[in-house]
């Protein structure tokens, strides 16, 4: 196996399912799980074992990126207080509606990027900070740098401008930084099933009013679940492009603390990712490929939240940009 270098840094997790053998993968419109046949070598000589995706990237996106969202209250959690992001709120009465950190465009989200600052609508805004122009190449550290003041985090998860190149001159591309995904190998096929019983209406039959689709009458159901020799969760933090970006030290290394953070995060909590999918991790010390441990949840919050300190020049008072969306133009807060 390779091992971490100045360029990655690979987590790989074995885990568990927290009660019994058997686990629900994600499934996919039109495919079901997604099986696959995953290759090894074994002394010399290739085989073919039967795989699964357990979680794919774009779910463990989602996953880690909620780590650091309070749903109860719809702001950060506290580890992440001090650093920006875009907040919309209703035209009406300012209510908040979603943010740069849970939409799935981030600052490329549509509710962002057609809401208003004052009179200025944020495609305006955002362009401008990011010093996109007609005809001039892109200066990607400088984008990096705009974007690390509007919202850092997106510099961790990504944001595409994808509008045509005459709302986005250059349509500028940031790749996740962080990514994650789970797989399970050697699987075999768990297959169950239960009965959905009505004790008022027992069965349907031609005239009586309403139908199985709309929950009435006693009806089968079958299952499918999974049992694995092994099961994986795999995370890249790509420092090169974090390094790329050209920050100062400390946010470099910011952006870098909060991957760890995330993962660590996600795994104390445990990965119920589903209601027949509940995984835990084998053992409680992990480490990277090199064998560089994980620090533990207490000391990466500390050393976040004392980055945090250290970019204050980047991001100023770290508070959220309130702006406004839905038909208004009132003045947003700053």
């Amino acid at each position: 196996m390779p091992t971490t270098t100045a360029t990655r840094q690979l987590f790989d997790i074995d885990l568990e399912p927290v009660a019994g053998s058997r686990f629900q993968p994600t499934g996919f419109p039109d495919l079901g799980p997604a099986e696959f046949k995953r290759p090894i070598r074994v002394d010399g000589n290739l085989q073919w074992r039967d795989a699964l995706l357990v979680e794919s990237a774009q779910s463990m996106a989602n996953h880690l990126e909620g780590a650091g969202w309070d749903g109860a209250t719809q702001r950060p959690v506290a580890t992440l207080t001090g650093l920006p992001y875009v907040r919309v709120v209703a035209a009406d009465d300012g209510r908040y509606l979603t943010s740069s950190r849970t939409e799935a465009h981030r600052l490329a989200s549509a509710f962002v990027k057609q809401a208003m600052l004052g009179d200025t609508q944020m495609t305006e805004v955002i362009r401008e900070r990011l010093g996109l122009r007609d005809d001039t190449p892109l200066a990607p550290r400088e984008i990096a740098a705009a974007v690390f003041a509007l919202d850092p985090l997106c510099l961790v998860h990504g944001v595409f401008f994808a509008e045509s190149a005459k709302v986005w001159p250059g349509q500028p591309k940031i790749a996740r930084a962080v990514t994650g995904f789970i797989e399970a190998v050697d699987v075999v096929r768990a297959l169950s099933g239960g009965v959905k019983h009505d004790d008022v209406r027992h069965g349907m039959s031609e005239g009586v009013e309403g139908s199985s689709r709309e929950g009435y009458g006693t009806i089968p159901f079958h299952r499918t679940e999974f049992t694995a020799a092994s099961i994986t969760a795999f995370f890249v933090i790509d420092l090169a492009q974090i390094a790329s970006y050209g920050l100062p030290a400390p946010a470099t290394a910011l952006l870098e603390a909060i991957a760890r953070w995330e993962i660590r995060s996600l795994l104390d909590r445990g990965l119920r990712l589903r209601t027949a999918c509940d995984l835990v991790p084998v053992d409680g010390s992990i480490a990277d490929r090199s064998g560089q441990p994980l620090p533990p949840l207490d000391d990466l919050e500390s050393e976040v939240r004392r980055l945090v300190g250290e970019c204050r020049e980047l991001v100023g008072p770290g508070e959220p940009l309130d702006v406004v969306w839905g038909g208004g133009r009132a003045k947003a807060k700053k």
